[in-house]
């Protein structure tokens, strides 16, 4: 069996030629559409990146500053409240109105560190203590001193006494 002779006609050389040249004309305008298309997407991406180079400077500026702040912050707090609590006062029969007077005299004797700031506070604990626990009260003939048990330190100061007689 025997190919047939086309490509001896003319009219099939033209289709060939013209097929041949419709594909490389195809081939061209493809690669430009393609090329134009990933140009659109390089600029983008490089637009993308920069945005993002940019808000992570901007982030890593904002967390400076947050932690800065944070930092200043905590060397200014201060003691805003002072709160004194009793342990002690229903074993000598102390109704809550003497129980009231004695909290409220030591709240006097501390009213000073009231918008101090906690480290000078702090470091004046030992004052503290000793300024609690040099008062005497004295109720019905009978002399009372306090001992200090607990000490916390935060924005309010918050301390825990006991009474007892004193010898």
């Amino acid at each position: 069996m025997r190919i047939p002779p086309h490509y001896q006609q003319p009219t099939w050389q033209r289709f060939f030629a013209g097929a041949a040249i419709g594909a490389i004309i195809s081939w061209g305008v493809f690669l430009f559409i393609y090329g134009v298309n990933q140009e659109k997407h390089s600029t983008i991406i490089n637009e993308q990146k920069q945005t993002i180079q940019e808000l992570q400077n901007d982030k890593k500026i904002y967390q400076e500053e947050y932690t800065k702040l944070n930092k200043e912050a905590q060397k200014k707090l201060t003691i805003q409240e002072i709160k004194i609590h009793l342990t002690n006062g229903d074993r000598y029969l102390f109704k809550d109105f003497r129980i009231k007077n004695i909290e409220n005299s030591i709240k006097e004797d501390l009213s000073d560190l009231i918008t101090k700031d906690i480290e000078s506070v702090s470091s004046s604990q030992l004052l503290i203590e000793r300024t609690i626990e040099n008062r005497i009260f004295e109720f019905d003939g009978k002399k009372y001193k306090l001992e200090l048990t607990k000490l916390l330190l935060h924005t309010t100061l918050y301390i825990e006494v006991e009474i007892s007689f004193l010898d």
